[in-house]
């Protein structure tokens, strides 16, 4: 089976996208979990955080599936989210488009570059819920903001939601990689406090509306940045009194930066608006075989060289700001 793909990624939270909307690959729910597990593999000719299936809805303008490294699906991707924006918005000719995923219908909108060059996206995150049954969690309240999980940590206190994908997030005052990792591990090997797995951030506030975070993400590990850890650490700043609702936050993380903005309606409901690049760094095709999936070959690879070098030069400007 030949299949074309397309590399691409939002602050360094790289994926390979592939569409289902101009092609009949008519993939299977094994099929998709076999590709994610194979083309993502790092050691592969091309890795990735995971998939986006770009699909068409019934629904709504399009829609995204996608698939971590181990062949999970998650409810909601924000970084991929952009990317398919951006894929979809110049298929489709339009401006602003409604996305179908795993839970909600999402606006994206194409809005000025966020650094010169760099081609950025608006995407709604949501719906936010703070009851820890939506995660889910086992814990004996209701509701978890700024307290200790036993087993996890001694130290940290951590706010637990979900928006949709499940999130727990703690304010710190380092960022230490090997203990996001070790926290990371130990959450979603613990069955007993997250049946279905959690990711972790750490969030280390540089200043006013400006926060540096580091997402461990369920299904991949320790990634360069996390759309809706992001923006799970932007409200829980503002919940907390670092930030204030409404405010748009300059989010710094290890690949790159994005800008949110935590809103809260008259009801009382949460959302995060997520502004950032969406950035093609190559395309090519692959002659995919189930059966000897591992005996994949990647061919005709073209390179985004301007996207490239435009979001590099935004990288090293987000380093300066630390």
């Amino acid at each position: 089976m030949l299949i074309n793909i397309l590399k691409c990624h939002g602050s360094g939270n790289d994926f390979i996208l592939i569409d289902e909307w101009s092609n009949a690959y008519n993939f299977s729910e094994e099929q998709r979990v076999i590709l994610s597990q194979t083309l993502c593999d790092r050691k592969s000719s091309l890795g990735s955080d995971g998939i986006l299936f770009f699909t068409k809805s019934d629904k709504v303008d399009a829609g995204m599936r996608m698939f971590n490294t181990d062949g999970s699906e998650a409810e909601m991707c924000g970084n991929g989210l952009r990317c398919l924006a951006r894929y979809a918005l110049e298929l489709l000719k339009k401006d602003k488009a409604l996305i179908e995923t795993l839970k909600e219908n999402l606006e994206v909108e194409k809005i000025p570059d966020i650094f010169q060059g760099v081609k950025t996206f608006k995407v709604a995150i949501k719906p936010v819920r703070f009851q820890l049954e939506t995660l889910p969690m086992i814990f004996p309240k209701e509701t978890l903001r700024n307290e200790k999980i036993q087993g996890l940590s001694e130290e940290l206190l951590f706010t637990a939601l979900s928006i949709p994908n499940p999130h727990i997030v703690t304010i710190v005052d380092t960022i230490d990689e090997k203990a996001i990792e070790e926290i990371g591990i130990k959450a979603n090997l613990d069955k007993n406090i997250f049946p279905r797995g959690v990711n972790l951030n750490f969030v280390k506030p540089l200043g006013e509306n400006i926060i540096y975070v580091q997402t461990y993400e369920r299904g991949v590990g320790l990634t360069n940045a996390c759309g809706t850890g992001m923006s799970s650490a932007s409200l829980v700043s503002c919940l907390l009194g670092i930030n204030k609702i409404d405010s748009v936050i300059t989010v710094v993380n290890r690949g790159g930066m994005v800008k949110c903005q935590p809103k809260v309606d008259k009801l009382g409901n949460y959302s995060v608006e997520l502004m950032g690049n969406a950035t093609y760094t190559f395309q090519g095709e692959v002659e995919f075989n189930y059966d000897y999936p591992l005996d994949f070959v990647y061919t005709n690879e073209k390179d985004y060289l301007e996207d490239i070098n435009n979001y590099n030069k935004l990288a090293e400007y987000a380093k300066d700001t630390l």
